[in-house]
């Protein structure tokens, strides 16, 4: 990469398999356009599976060679991405506002959370470790190691395209792994390309790391399905992991899963809440790339003393958000992502007023520009609550009481991330060990994401964690092996 800018890009029409950048074989083309303007950005010849299998041959090559590295040697490769992203960081940050449609407010945010998670993953190699346990075999010892898993797989979003890639391909590649990774086509750069390019630059060898751009109907199975895959890392919708889930154990070869999925987190206020941070709070945890987060805000749960003067607040601070391009600084919502996207949430609109919610704030939808939609009255049964919006629009749901409160908050087939906020810690805490998800916050935002703690979620959230030591119980494997010191006596 260059600073240079047609220098820096121009291999991002190309794919990158076996470390060099060719040309896709398919007959399709991915056209990568500007959410905000239209704009094409690349367009990109996309790979057929014979390319895909090439991708796999070489990282199963690569790989036995990589995970004989030294940590230390390993270790020198994910510190030189942290220089280089840092390096970088106005041209990846430009990336994430024209190709995501990221606010530059968010696109900091992501940029900073995908250089935490390198540097933590740089340390990898030195904290994996095994044990020794005892026998109860006379003269016998018991070695159990940690060893790379093999080749991963890999399928990031669009939400957050450099980060959800990153958190992935880092910890597998620190670990002596290899990694064969699917961007979404909205986002082929800064959910793959981009950084294929960073690991270059860094000296990462060749065949470690492959980036194939395609069509779901011609890779999206046959990525999961390969004999060469041991473990599929997926984050997305939860209709798409429950497929993927089938197919990593229901084919040929049985793979391991990471699915980090859909979610529909609640956002607790109760009665003695610091009213003015709470709508700080709910504003930026719901708006923050206009709701296009797993973990944002979905419903906002309020206790009946209070509801009417959070209503009020909410609304007050809403209106002042600007809505417009996402590469102005004063920008706090942008575009949705794709047209798709902005036809649900009509949809959405449209369904909660049917189902008789009231709409106390709209705006004119100009192109993939939304505005906040507020809605009030709204039940636990309707649409806007129940299933997950991923869009600006948001219903504030009136509880009775704490308990009524948190049996709302459960009401829901997803468990990803949560908030409440209180006056009381200790009341906050008795109210986060009730809530069944896999995050809870006192007096935060559900949208957190910390490198060394655990993420992930329950229920239709998905399985498996990420971050510090829990990616590295997922990207390695458990190896027992025993040593008979001395003759063993066997019954016959």
């Amino acid at each position: 990469m260059s600073t240079n800018t047609t220098s820096a890009y121009s291999d991002f029409h190309l794919q990158f398999i076996a470390g060099e950048w060719q040309t896709g074989k398919d007959d399709s083309t991915n056209n990568n356009t500007n959410p905000y303007n239209g704009d094409t950005l690349v367009e990109i010849q996309q790979a057929t599976k014979d390319q895909l299998n090439k991708a796999y041959d070489a990282a199963t090559q690569a790989q036995e060679t990589w995970a004989k590295q030294t940590p230390a040697e390993r270790s020198a490769v994910l510190y030189k991405v942290v220089n280089i992203l840092d390096q970088r960081q106005e041209e990846i940050v430009d990336w994430l506002i024209k190709e995501s449609g990221s606010t530059r407010i968010k696109a900091m945010v992501e940029f900073g959370a995908t250089r935490a998670i390198t540097l933590e993953a740089a340390t990898f190699p030195n904290r994996v470790h095994g044990e020794i346990r005892p026998s109860n075999t006379p003269g016998k010892e018991n070695f159990i190691y940690r060893e790379p898993i093999g080749v991963v797989a890999v399928i990031s979003p669009w939400n957050f395209p450099l980060h959800l890639t990153q958190r992935s391909i880092a910890p597998a590649l620190a670990l002596g792994n290899a990694v064969v990774l699917k961007p979404a086509s909205d986002t082929p750069v800064t959910g793959g390309l981009l950084l294929a390019k960073v690991f270059e630059e860094a000296g990462l060898p060749k065949g470690l790391l492959n980036v194939v751009v395609g069509s779901g109907s011609e890779i999206g199975d046959a990525i999961v399905e390969h004999k060469a895959s041991s473990f599929v890392s997926f984050t997305g919708s939860t209709s798409v992991g429950k497929h993927i889930g089938e197919l990593a154990n229901g084919g040929e070869h049985i793979k391991q899963v990471a699915l980090e999925l859909g979610g529909n987190s609640p956002f607790v206020v109760l009665k003695d809440a610091d009213i003015d941070q709470a709508v700080k709070a709910a504003v930026f945890g719901k708006f923050l790339h206009q709701g296009q987060i797993c973990m944002a805000i979905n419903r906002i749960i309020v206790e009946n003393e209070v509801y009417d003067e959070f209503v009020e607040r909410f609304l007050s601070h809403v209106k002042t958000l600007q809505v417009g391009d996402p590469n102005d600084q004063g920008t706090a919502i942008g575009p949705i992502i794709n047209e798709k996207q902005v036809q649900s949430l009509r949809d959405k609109i449209d369904e909660a007023q049917k189902e008789g919610a009231k709409m106390l704030l709209s705006g004119e939808i100009n192109g993939q520009l939304v505005p906040p939609h507020v809605f009030t009255e709204v039940t636990r049964e309707m649409d806007i609550a129940y299933n997950e919006i991923f869009g600006p629009l948001i219903g504030i749901i009136r509880a009775k009481n704490e308990e009524d409160a948190l049996s709302i908050a459960n009401d829901s087939m997803y468990g990803l991330s949560s908030a409440v906020f209180t006056a009381d810690m200790q009341k906050g805490l008795r109210f986060a060990r009730g809530i069944r998800a896999g995050m809870t916050h006192i007096n935060d935002i559900p949208v957190n994401d910390e490198s060394n703690v655990a993420f992930g979620g329950e229920k239709n959230s998905g399985i498996g964690r990420f971050n510090g030591e829990w990616v590295l119980e997922e990207f390695t494997r458990t190896h027992w092996i025993s040593m008979q010191n001395e003759p063993r006596e066997y019954p016959f």
